[in-house]
């Protein structure tokens, strides 16, 4: 239940644990491929690495993690593929659902839901409403999610409230902005993840992610294990955020 102790316990990390971690899951495919095997098989694989990402950062501390499970332009591939995600996402928010609720982590998905079957919807409203309560690991699932409809959603809805006389375009600023897109409420990402060894982050987060610190790694998806995701805890945790200021200055404020 949502007021019992979780069972998730803390790693020994040293320095600063980023309030949010944003991850994009590649690779499933080629770890299936390099082992002759089809590519559910590397889909499933990856679901047992997300089980341990969501464990470690309930443990670490961490306040949100995020991660990329479907985009919009995954519904591109092929209907057989597509097909075995969505059954995939369905199973594994029934399996997982009730143990992300006894370690009170709060599930919620981002995205357009409307492309999902009526059964997936009702699996996710289930899965939010079950955990609305809790207080602890925020787990976002970016599904049938793209950063630029996020933004566009956003202006839209903005521009909306102009046309109607309820908003003075003058207001919208950066932090107008912000209430309106995905994610609105919580820190932006300081750590983004991906896997699988590709240098780009393919319409994820656009808005949210300015400042974030990013980190790619060559391991595939279901290879990343508690040890690459505390290694990369620890990368971080070295770095210096600057947010448009000199070194010398963030270390002046270090101190004050």
């Amino acid at each position: 239940m949502s007021d019992e102790q979780s069972d998730f316990q803390a790693p020994d990390l040293e320095g600063a644990v980023p309030r949010h971690v944003a991850i994009v899951m590649d690779g499933n495919g080629r770890w299936a491929q390099a082992r002759s095997q089809s590519r559910h098989l590397g889909h499933r694989a990856g679901a047992r690495a997300v089980r341990q990402v969501v464990e470690s950062s309930a443990r670490a501390g961490i306040k949100a993690l995020t991660l990329f499970v479907f985009s919009s332009e995954n519904w591109r591939r092929p209907a057989g593929e597509v097909g075995m995600l969505m059954e995939l996402l369905i199973r594994t928010l029934e399996k997982e659902t009730p143990q992300l609720h006894k370690n009170r982590v709060r599930l919620r998905l981002i995205g357009e839901r409307d492309q999902f079957s009526p059964r997936l919807q009702a699996n996710i409203m289930a899965a939010e409403n079950l955990t609305a309560a809790n207080t602890g690991l925020q787990l976002n699932l970016a599904a049938s999610y793209g950063g630029r409809w996020d933004i566009a959603r956003a202006a839209r809805r903005l521009a909306e409230e102009v046309a109607n006389g309820e908003r003075d375009p003058a207001s919208i600023d950066e932090w107008v902005f912000g209430t309106y897109v995905c994610l609105a409420g919580l820190p932006a990402p300081d750590l983004f993840i991906r896997t699988g060894g590709e240098h780009r982050i393919s319409n994820f987060l656009l808005w949210q992610l300015a400042y974030t610190e990013l980190y790619f790694t060559e391991v595939l998806w279901p290879d990343f294990d508690v040890s690459e995701f505390e290694a990369a805890l620890r990368w971080f945790a070295q770095r210096q955020r600057r947010f448009g200021m000199t070194s010398e200055q963030v270390e002046r404020q270090g101190r004050a």
